[in-house]
């Protein structure tokens, strides 16, 4: 229970550092500080149910882009976990539907996170 809410904790920490450096680009609906905790667990749920379908569909993608389409995978899931958090009135927007920014805030939360997991979860 302990390593769940410290990956959660991980997400949110991640999700306003991108929110906060993509600021113009990226909106959040509601800028409390509970709205990214609960959508650093919405984006872990995400992670861990919605991505593997994802990524073994597009396995052959993956493989032939040798790796690269991962980065396109961790974009939609940034952006279907903004979205979901949309529905409950604590997600993100993106104004203009410009992709590079949601590529950016993905790529900013994937090593903000990987960052902190290494230097916070002490047993692995």
């Amino acid at each position: 229970m302990k390593r769940l809410l410290l990956k959660v904790l991980i997400n949110a920490g991640a999700l306003f550092l991108a929110v906060w450096l993509l600021r113009p680009h990226i909106v959040m609906q509601n800028d409390a500080w509970y709205a990214y905790i609960v959508l650093g667990a919405i984006f872990g749920l995400v992670n861990a149910l919605i991505k593997p379908v994802v990524m073994f569909v597009s396995c052959p993608l993956v493989v032939l882009s040798l790796g690269l389409a991962t980065l396109l995978v961790n974009t939609l899931m940034f952006l279907f976990a903004g979205w979901f958090g949309t529905v409950l009135n604590i997600g993100f927007t993106i104004p203009q539907q410009q992709f590079y920014y949601a590529f950016l805030g993905a790529l900013i939360v994937s090593v903000v996170s990987f960052i902190l997991s290494r230097i916070l979860d002490s047993s692995q």
